[in-house]
């Protein structure tokens, strides 16, 4: 759209004079947009930890629900926490997206244990969970300390169990960690990135 010199001037007189009027108490009675309450003044604000990196970014997670019995405060909104040491308010695209992680509908929200050779996976309750899991670390534990892989190799078991990493650094210190983990014969070994 171009306007000459002439129409640019009637238009700022008009939006002048206008503006004029609406501050001198000739404005409409009600409101011409609708006015909406801020969403979150009435939700419950929860410090927590973004739970995919071992970065440990502050989030603030805001929920709706008057904590009464039996009922279930709804996720409406997730951000980073500006007063944590670590990220100070910002959060990388996963940690943006925690609403839809918690609101997932493929979400987990109880153990399931699938039996070996089978296509099922069958709901357990948390007490057989930790237990199923405590006796298989306890039995990695007390196995033979020398094993042999499949490839013949020798490798020491107590140092097969896994490890995690993380790493804010160079390549080459991930490298470098990669080669040490796999230098032990380790086979469960996850290093994560930042994002």
């Amino acid at each position: 759209m171009t306007l000459s010199r002439r129409q640019f001037f009637k238009v700022c007189a008009a939006g002048a004079g206008t503006t004029s009027l609406a501050l001198l108490g000739f404005s409409p009675d009600q409101a011409l947009a609708e006015v909406r309450a801020f969403k979150l003044a009435q939700a419950t604000e929860t410090r927590n930890t973004c739970p995919y990196c071992s970065v440990g970014c502050g989030v603030l997670i805001y929920t709706l629900g008057d904590g009464s019995k039996n009922v279930r405060s709804e996720v409406i909104h997730v951000e980073g926490d500006p007063d944590h040491p670590v990220n100070r308010g910002t959060l990388c695209p996963k940690g943006a997206g925690l609403k839809d992680f918690i609101q997932s509908e493929g979400r987990l929200l109880y153990p399931e244990y699938r039996a070996p050779n089978s296509r099922e996976w069958q709901r357990i309750s948390w007490d057989e969970a930790f237990t199923r899991i405590a006796q298989l670390m306890k039995e990695d534990r007390d196995a033979n300390f020398i094993a042999v892989n499949e490839a013949g190799q020798t490798v020491n078991r107590w140092l097969t169990t896994g490890m995690l990493a993380a790493s804010a650094s160079s390549n080459e210190t991930g490298y470098l960690t990669h080669k040490f983990a796999r230098s032990l014969g380790m086979l469960a070994f996850d290093n994560q990135a930042r994002v």
